[in-house]
C-alpha cells in the first residue's frame, strides 16, 4: 500500500523543496549524456510451465482438460501466422531495432502550497492542483540545482534542511528520507529529458493535467489472430467440484512493534519504543494491533495463520498478493527486508505445510520503496537483482524450476496449475508511477505485458483459463495512466481466457470491473481486491477465502464466492483475546445470482440508488471497523467509482453516469449537478475529495515548464 509511501519517497522530496524560487527551463532542456542500453532478453527463448504443477490434496472427482500444447507446437503456429501475414509485427519475432536561508516569501508560499494538505492527498491518493503545484515547484528547483552543479551531498542536505526546519516530520524521519530516497532520485534527475509539467503529469496522473509526453507514450502489439467471437459466461454449475482458495494481501509485519508504546506519534509509522511514551493511557499500542500508523504485530501474524489452518484446512493453494514489510520507510535497508521476507516465508511453510503458494511482489519489498529498476538498470549500486534473485531462492520451494528465468528478470511468472488452468503472477511494480526509475524509459519495463501477451496467447492456443496476481490494482490511481491503458486492451483481447484477477494494496475490501473498451455496456473482467492483514490504519486485520470453479466437464474457472473474515482489533485488545469470524459472504450479503463480471456490473448500478445495500458494502470495505468515518455523496461516489474503473486516471469516462444517479439519489437538482460539471470541467477526474475540501481545479496545460505565476508574484 503507498499511505503514506508516497509522501516521504519521491514526492516528499519535491514537495519539500517546492517552496523556493526557481528559474525558468525549457522542457527540452540539456541533459546528461546518458543512454538506455541494449536489452536482448528474447520472449520465446525462456522456459515455460506447460506441466500441471498442483496435485491438490482435498480435491477429488477430477476430469482432465485439454492437455497443454508444446513449446514447439506453440512457436509453429505462431510462424506459421506471421508467415502468412504481411504487415504485422510481433515483439516477440523482431530483433531488429525501431527506426537554507528561506527567502522573505517563504511563510506566504507555505500557506500557499499547504504541506499538510499535500501530504494529506498523497496519503489517499486525492491529488489536486495542490498537489500539483508543489510537485511542479519541487521538480523544478531539484533540476535547477542539478544543472547548476550542485553536488549529490549538497542536494541531499539540503531536503533534510527543507524537511526539518519546516517541521515536516521529526529530524529523524526527515534525514531517512533524504538519504535513502535522495541518491537514486538526483541520479534519475540527471538522466530524465523531461521537465517539471512532464515529471508531475507523469507521477500524479490526471491530477496535474494529461500533458503529451512522448517519451512515455507506447503501445504493446498484439500477435496477428483475431479475437475469437466472446463467449456468453454461464453461471458456474451447482454442485459441481470446486477449489478453495485463500488470499493473504497486505501484511506489512512490523518485528519492532511494542505493546503499550506510544500510538500517537508524529511519524509515518508508530507503536515502536522509538516512537516514544505514549501522553495518556488512551495513546498506547494495543497488544494486537491498533487502528492508528501502526502495523502489524508477529503475535497476530502468527494467531491468524493458525486460525486460518484450523479453520480452513481444506485448502488448495493460496494467493499470497504482496507488502510484506512495515511502513518506515525511512528507517529500512535491503537486508532488514529481506529478513523481513525469509521470516514470513518461514512462517507461511511452518504453517500451510505442503499447500502450493502463488506469490506476487509488493511495492515495499524494495529498499527504498517504489524503487524497481528496470533490467537496462544494472549497475551493481543501482540493480534490483538483490531483492529478484532472493525472491527467486524463497518462492522456489513453491514454484517450478521453469519460472526462476522471469522471477530473476522482473519478478513476474506463469504456472499451469492444473490441467487447463494457470496462474499468471505479474510485477504491478512497473506500472507504479511512484517508481521513479520509470521517468527514464516507462516503455513495457522489463518487457512484462509483451510476455503477458506471449502467456496468454499460448494459453488461447491451449484452450487453458487463467487467473491473474498482482498487488497495485491496474485501476488504481497509482498505476501509470500508458501502462494501465495497455493493460486494459490486453484483459479485452483476452477477455475468453482471463477469468478473474486478484490484487491488494489498497487495504480495503473491494473491487474493480472491466468493460470492453469500445461499448461499456459489455462488462468483460474482475478484480478482485483483497483486504489487508495490517490494521494500517482504521482497519481491522481480514483475509479472503474463493471458492473457485475447479476440474470437471463444463467447468469456467470462475470464482463461485468469496468470504471475508475479519478480527475485531477493539475487542482483542478489551478482551486480550483475539477471535477471527466471518464479516460476510458475497454472493448472500449482495443477493447476487452468480459473481460474473455482469453480476458485479448489475451490483454497482445497485449500490448507486440502494443506500441500504450501500451501507452494508461500505462497512464491508472497511471491514467493520468501528473508526470507520461517515461516508456522505461524494464518498460515495469516489468509492463506486473506483470499482468501476478498472483503467486508471479515466474517471470521466466510466464515472460521469454513475455519479449523476448518486447525485438525483442525494437530492441534488440537475443545475447544481450541471454547475459543477462545468466548474470541474479542468479538474483531476477524482471528483471527489471525500469531504475534505482537498480536490480543486488543475492548472491548465503548458508546453513550457516555468516557476508558477503564485511565486513569481512574492518574489
Amino acid at each position: 500500500m503507498t499511505i503514506p509511501t508516497a509522501i516521504y519517497g519521491w514526492m516528499v522530496l519535491v514537495a519539500l523543496v517546492g517552496v523556493q524560487a526557481f528559474p525558468t527551463y525549457h522542457s527540452h532542456r540539456q541533459s546528461i549524456n546518458w543512454t538506455q542500453p541494449e536489452d536482448d532478453w528474447e520472449i520465446v527463448s525462456i522456459p515455460r510451465s506447460i506441466v500441471p504443477h498442483v496435485e491438490l490434496k482435498y480435491f477429488e472427482n477430477r476430469t482432465n482438460a485439454e492437455a497443454s500444447i508444446s513449446d514447439e507446437e506453440f512457436l509453429e503456429r505462431l510462424h506459421k501466422i506471421k508467415n502468412n501475414t504481411s504487415k504485422s509485427r510481433m515483439l516477440w519475432y523482431d530483433n531488429t531495432p525501431d527506426g537554507l536561508a528561506y527567502p522573505p516569501f517563504v511563510d506566504k508560499a507555505l500557506k500557499l502550497f499547504n504541506l499538510k494538505q499535500v501530504s494529506y492527498e498523497i496519503e489517499h491518493s486525492l491529488l489536486s492542483k495542490v498537489s500539483c503545484t508543489a510537485c511542479k515547484a519541487g521538480a523544478g528547483l531539484l533540476l535547477h540545482y542539478i544543472h547548476t552543479g550542485k553536488s549529490e551531498g549538497e542536494i541531499i542536505k539540503m531536503i533534510y534542511q527543507f524537511c526539518s526546519n519546516l517541521k515536516i516530520q521529526s529530524p529523524r524521519v526527515c534525514e531517512g528520507v533524504a538519504n535513502l530516497f535522495g541518491v537514486e532520485v538526483v541520479y534519475v534527475l540527471q538522466r530524465t529529458p523531461l521537465g517539471p509539467n512532464e515529471i508531475c503529469s507523469f507521477v500524479i496522473g490526471d491530477g496535474c493535467e494529461d500533458v503529451y509526453n512522448p517519451y512515455h507514450e507506447w503501445e504493446v502489439v498484439f500477435p496477428p489472430v483475431p479475437k475469437p467471437p466472446v463467449l456468453e459466461v454461464p453461471v458456474p454449475k451447482e454442485g459441481a467440484p470446486f477449489f478453495k482458495v485463500l488470499q493473504i494481501s497486505d501484511t506489512h509485519y512490523d518485528p519492532h512493534y511494542v505493546e503499550g508504546s506510544n500510538a500517537d506519534c508524529n511519524e509515518p509509522l508508530c507503536c515502536r519504543l522509538s516512537s516514544g511514551r505514549p501522553a495518556n493511557p488512551n495513546a498506547a499500542a494495543g497488544k494486537w494491533g491498533d487502528y492508528r500508523k501502526c502495523d502489524t504485530p508477529k503475535r497476530t501474524v502468527d494467531n491468524m495463520l493458525s486460525h486460518i489452518a484450523e479453520t480452513h484446512s481444506d485448502i488448495d493453494y493460496i494467493l499470497w498478493t504482496g507488502d510484506l514489510p512495515p511502513h518506515d520507510v525511512w528507517n529500512q535497508t535491503k537486508l532488514e527486508n529481506l529478513e523481513i521476507i525469509k521470516e514470513t516465508v518461514r512462517q507461511m511453510t511452518e504453517k500451510f505445510p505442503g499447500v502450493p503458494i502463488f506469490p506476487a511482489l509488493g511495492n515495499h519489498e524494495s529498499a527504498p520503496v517504489n524503487s524497481f529498476p528496470p533490467p537496462y538498470v544494472n549497475q551493481v549500486e543501482n540493480s534490483i537483482a538483490w531483492l529478484y534473485d532472493e525472491l527467486d531462492v524463497q518462492w522456489r520451494r513453491w514454484l517450478p524450476q521453469s519460472v526462476s528465468h522471469t522471477v530473476r528478470r522482473g519478478a513476474f511468472y506463469s504456472v499451469l496449475v492444473r490441467p487447463g488452468f494457470r496462474i499468471i503472477s505479474l510485477n504491478m511494480n512497473y506500472c507504479n508511477n511512484k517508481n521513479w526509475w520509470l521517468l527514464l524509459n516507462s516503455t513495457d519495463p522489463a518487457t512484462e505485458l509483451q510476455w503477458f501477451i506471449y502467456e496468454l496467447q499460448s494459453a488461447e492456443f491451449s484452450n487453458e483459463k487463467v487467473h491473474v496476481i498482482g498487488h497495485i490494482p491496474p485501476g488504481h490511481s497509482d498505476c501509470l495512466k500508458v501502462w494501465s491503458r495497455n493493460f486494459y486492451k490486453i484483459i479485452s483481447r483476452y477477455e475468453n481466457t482471463i477469468m478473474a484477477q486478484f490484487y491488494g494494496h489498497t487495504h480495503f475490501d473491494e473491487f474493480e470491473m472491466f468493460y470492453d473498451p469500445a461499448d461499456l455496456s459489455h462488462p468483460n473482467n474482475i478484480a478482485y481486491i483483497g483486504p489487508s492483514v495490517s490494521p494500517y490504519y482504521d482497519l481491522n486485520p481480514g483475509y479472503r477465502i474463493y471458492y473457485v470453479d475447479g476440474d470437471h466437464d463444463t467447468t469456467t474457472r470462475l470464482v463461485i464466492d468469496h468470504e471475508s473474515w475479519i478480527m475485531n482489533l477493539k475487542e482483542a485488545n478489551h478482551y486480550d483475546y483475539p477471535i477471527w469470524y466471518k464479516l460476510y459472504t458475497a454472493r448472500s450479503a449482495y443477493n447476487m445470482k452468480a459473481l460474473r463480471p455482469v453480476d458485479w456490473d448489475n451490483l454497482i448500478s445497485e449500490l448507486t440508488h440502494n443506500q441500504e445495500l450501500f451501507d452494508l458494502y461500505y462497512k464491508n470495505y472497511w471491514k467493520n471497523s468501528p473508526v470507520r468515518p461517515t461516508c456522505d455523496a461524494e464518498c460515495r461516489k469516489r468509492i463506486l467509482c473506483d470499482a468501476k474503473s478498472g483503467r486508471s486516471h479515466d474517471r470521466r469516462h466510466f464515472c460521469s453516469e454513475l455519479e449523476a444517479k448518486v447525485d438525483d439519489e442525494s437530492g441534488k437538482s440537475w443545475k447544481s449537478w450541471i454547475y459543477r460539471g462545468l466548474s470541474n470541467s479542468d479538474d483531476n477526474g477524482l471528483d471527489s475529495n471525500d469531504g475534505t475540501g482537498a480536490a480543486e481545479d488543475a492548472t491548465s496545460t503548458t508546453t513550457e515548464w516555468q516557476i508558477p505565476d503564485v511565486i513569481i508574484s512574492f518574489v
